[in-house]
C-alpha cells in the first residue's frame, strides 16, 4: 500500500504537533469530494486566532501535492478563511444593497468608532473590511450579502444573525461583550 503523502516530508516551521495533526487530517480526507475545503476548515478551527498561516498553507501544499497557488486561491476566495489572526469575538456587517440602503454603513462606522478601529488598519479593499483590535478581542468584518435581505440591515455577532439592527442596538451588543456579559 502506498502512503497518501509525498515521499519526502517538507522542512517546515510548523510545530511537530501541527504537522502530525495535518497529516492525520489528510489521511482522513484523502479521495473525498471537497477535500481541500474540509482540510482548510478543520486546520483553521484548531489554530489559536482562527487563521491559516502561510507556513500552514505551504506545508499542506507540500504534503498533498496540491499546488500552493491553488490552496492560496481557495483560502483567499472564501470569506470563511482568514490569513491573519482573528479576534475572540466577531462582528460581521452586511454591505449588500438592501442593508446598505437601510443603514449598514452607519452601523459599520459606529462599531469602528466604538472599538477604536481605523480603516487604514486594514490592508484589504474598501469594499471588504477585516479589522482586528490590537488586543485581539474583536474582529470587525464586512460581507457582500448574508442573503437575509428582508431583515436588513443584518449583522452577525459571534455567529448569531441579528436582523433590523440599529446603531444603538448594535452598540449595546458590543458593549455587553466588552463587559463580559455575552459570550
Amino acid at each position: 500500500m502506498t502512503s497518501p503523502f509525498l515521499e519526502s516530508p517538507p522542512r517546515s516551521l510548523l510545530p511537530a504537533e501541527d504537522q502530525e495533526f495535518i497529516d492525520t487530517l489528510i489521511s482522513s480526507y484523502l479521495g473525498r469530494p471537497g477535500m481541500l475545503l474540509g482540510l482548510l476548515e478543520e486546520i483553521q478551527a484548531r489554530q489559536p486566532g482562527k487563521y491559516l498561516s502561510l507556513e500552514t498553507l505551504e506545508f499542506l501544499a507540500a504534503r498533498t501535492g496540491i499546488p500552493a497557488s491553488r490552496i492560496y486561491s481557495v483560502a483567499t476566495f472564501f470569506s470563511l478563511f482568514n490569513l491573519k489572526p482573528q479576534g475572540e469575538h466577531t462582528v460581521c456587517i452586511c454591505r449588500g444593497t438592501a442593508c446598505h440602503t437601510r443603514g449598514s454603513r452607519q452601523l459599520l462606522d459606529r462599531v469602528k468608532l466604538q472599538l477604536g478601529l481605523r480603516e487604514e488598519d486594514d490592508d484589504g479593499s474598501a469594499d471588504k473590511i477585516a479589522l482586528t483590535t490590537r488586543d485581539r478581542k474583536f474582529t470587525l468584518r464586512t460581507v457582500a450579502c448574508f442573503g437575509q435581505c428582508a431583515l436588513a440591515p443584518v449583522v452577525e455577532v459571534d455567529h448569531s444573525i441579528l436582523g433590523h439592527v440599529n446603531e444603538n442596538g448594535l452598540e449595546r451588543e458590543v458593549a455587553a461583550i466588552q463587559k463580559g456579559g455575552r459570550k
